[in-house]
């Protein structure tokens, strides 16, 4: 596998394989909405979208980033989504970083979200392309988010070799910019507990998959045969 590690602005072409990293807190976020019961998320491209989608349609769920806004439902923490039921709901999604990376591939023939949380999952999906060459796109600060290219180079790593150590990226993503700010109340919509959730390697034995339906980028969770028996959840 040929790896390549790009911030949003450095995407020129469409990649074959993408793998779009938001540590903390998108892609953790959209776990935990998985993992509440959530069927699909849809990413929006902007607040104003995402509001018009929850305006038709007002049995999604729409979260966002920053602290709690008039017709958002929730907020992107992993934390505070934990005890949320999200059985059989669609979330509505929209990052700073994560969704925009997202949207920023949707041409791409695979397109794999990814953070800790389901690193080995997504390391699963990757080990049945060997041959493609992968575009790690890493979202936050321009590309310079050391959470995210943490992450981005753990699961290049463990695709290749399944025995890699997690313990250096870990240490790396705990001692980010974006953990710190966490950490310290910095950014608004957060809980205290984000960070360490944010940094749970393989929590969960789903990766998750982006694709255009219509003319939605539509994230859905993909039970990986070999983690556990079964197709998409």
């Amino acid at each position: 596998m040929e790896a390549r590690f790009l911030g949003i602005e450095e995407l020129v072409e469409v990649p074959s394989v993408a793998v779009v990293v938001d540590v903390m807190r998108a892609f953790t976020v959209a776990a935990w909405a998985f993992a509440q019961g959530a069927e699909r998320i849809v990413l929006a491209e902007s607040l104003d979208e995402a509001l018009a989608l929850k305006a038709r349609h007002p049995d999604w769920v729409a979260l966002k980033d920053g602290p709690p806004a008039p017709g958002f439902d929730a907020v992107n923490s992993p934390a505070l989504l934990r005890s949320v039921d999200l059985g059989g709901r669609t979330v509505v999604q929209k990052t700073t970083a994560g969704t925009v990376g997202a949207l920023a591939v949707k041409e791409a023939s695979l397109v794999l979200c990814a953070g800790f949380v389901v690193a080995e999952a997504t390391a699963r999906l990757l080990r049945a392309r060997t041959g493609d060459s992968v575009a790690f796109v890493v979202t936050g600060e321009d590309g310079r988010a050391d959470e995210d290219l943490a992450c981005a180079q753990y699961i290049a790593a463990v695709t290749i070799d399944a025995g890699t150590d997690a313990a250096e990226f870990l240490r790396r993503a705990a001692e980010s910019r974006a953990a710190t700010e966490l950490a310290e109340g910095v950014r608004q919509g957060a809980h205290p507990d984000d960070v360490a959730l944010c940094l749970e390697l393989d929590r969960f034995p789903f990766a998750m998959v982006a694709a255009l339906e219509g003319p939605l980028m539509v994230l859905r969770a993909y039970a990986v045969p070999s983690l556990i028996d079964g197709a998409s959840v």
